[in-house]
């Protein structure tokens, strides 16, 4: 698939290349990204490289992973956001945010169009959210944008070797009025 390109009224989505680079490698400085998320820490240069040079553009062009840089319209990186695929007509949605762009919902906002485009565009049926338990800006994040917190999976995220618990959320078109792919049959309620 080609990237693609999304505008908000405050944002611009977009996948990123080389010249972001330094960019991702500065923000990725910020001890709380290398806390709660499961990039690479320490963080080095070639780790942007590979994210921004291979990573990004081979998950666009093969459908595994739709990366977007959440910029400012004055091109400032404010954040980062993908959806990997899972399986088939499931994504995952991942996020993280610059330390001096925090709490504008400007990730909530983002998320909410990636979200949207990924129902429309690349047929996804359900996304699901995971947060290593306690990363409750990550949980704010996704509660505003609509998921459902579903439960606390045990032993679910591997960071820097050691099994921590993770929550688990999702959003299905019909939180945002979008009709599925596929037909959709809830469990009865006891």
């Amino acid at each position: 698939m080609d990237p693609v390109t999304l505008t908000t009224e405050r944002l611009l989505l977009r996948t990123v290349g080389r010249q972001d680079t330094d960019a991702v490698y500065d923000a990725c400085q910020d001890p709380d990204i290398q806390r709660w998320t499961t990039l690479p820490s320490p963080y080095l240069r070639e780790h942007a490289e590979a994210f921004t040079e291979q990573m990004a553009p081979d998950g666009w062009a093969d459908g595994s992973m739709f990366t977007f840089g959440v910029f400012l319209h004055s091109g400032e990186l404010a954040g980062m956001l993908g959806i990997t695929m899972r399986a088939l007509g499931m994504g995952e949605l991942g996020f993280w945010a610059t330390k001096q762009h925090r709490s504008n919902g400007y990730i909530t906002e983002a998320a909410l169009t990636a979200c949207r485009w990924a129902f429309v565009h690349a047929a996804l049926d359900r996304i699901e959210w995971r947060a290593e338990v306690g990363n409750r800006a990550s949980r704010a994040v996704a509660e505003r944008a609509g998921f459902t917190i579903e439960g606390t999976l045990r032993s679910a995220t591997n960071h820097n070797g050691i099994r921590r618990d993770s929550w688990v959320g999702s959003l299905l078109p019909s939180d945002l009025a979008l009709p599925s792919t596929a037909p959709y049959l809830p469990a009865p309620r006891p």
